[in-house]
């Protein structure tokens, strides 16, 4: 990869700013060299609440964030975070099962990567999360491919042809598409379209979710927007970043 993969933020007027929480020394290392060789700049911190202490202060465009911090459970950092900040988090750790996974996205992380790790694919999702944070709130039309979501006028085209959703359908492509490149979790999915008393009917999605490809994809087998991630949830993805 080229030196100018921090280039989301650099076209913002300066080079990416990311801060990583993570204790292991050796793994700082590496990313500093990894990371500063691409042209992002690198924040270190060493506990949850160096973290919490420097993001007011320094202004970081990401976090990367392990779970398995010396002071506190990176879990907790995570929802601290979100009671006044909107920084995309990536999740870096050893812990590998769904429930994990399943816990930070809900406590508002944006991606999750375990260890070890492909630096490759961690690069790709730093990208793919710096694009989205990047990308204007109220942009009123995504296009994904020959796919366009139109959120003003609750309009979804293929090549130029109107596809024709339910109002559950398209609330659940409207969520997934706020959330464009990111995994939305089944609880978050049910709680967004059917309300908080739904969180644990996911045969619902499962529906819905095969309705939508059947309609959105032109191979429903093989998706190529609407992607499944096993045992998690969903992930809506522009051709690029898929």
């Amino acid at each position: 990869m080229g030196p100018m993969a921090g280039q989301d933020a650099a076209d913002r007027g300066r080079t990416a700013r990311i801060l990583v929480a993570e204790d292991e020394r050796q793994i700082r290392r590496f990313l500093r060299v990894a990371l500063t060789a691409r042209g992002y700049e690198m924040l270190e911190a060493v506990s949850g609440q160096d973290a919490l202490d420097q993001l007011p202060v320094l202004h970081p465009d990401l976090v990367i964030l392990d779970l398995n911090l010396p002071d506190m459970d990176g879990l907790d950092v995570v929802r601290r975070l979100r009671d006044w900040s909107n920084i995309p988090i990536i999740i870096l750790s050893v812990r590998e099962h769904e429930e994990d996974k399943i816990a930070a996205l809900d406590a508002g992380a944006d991606d999750y990567v375990t260890k070890p790790f492909s630096m490759g694919e961690l690069l790709a999702r730093i990208r793919v999360a710096l694009r989205h944070a990047a990308r204007s709130e109220d942009e009123p039309v995504i296009s994904l491919g020959n796919l366009q979501i139109d959120l003003a006028r609750r309009r979804v085209t293929i090549s130029g042809r109107e596809v024709k959703l339910t109002p559950t359908e398209y609330d659940i492509l409207k969520v997934l598409a706020a959330h464009l490149d990111r995994v939305v979790t089944h609880g978050q999915l049910l709680r967004a379209v059917w309300g908080p008393g739904y969180q644990q009917e996911t045969h619902y999605l499962r529906v819905y979710i095969g309705q939508l490809r059947r309609k959105i994809e032109d191979d429903p087998s093989q998706p190529r927007y609407l992607l499944t991630e096993p045992g998690v949830g969903y992930r809506l993805v522009s051709p690029a970043s898929g």
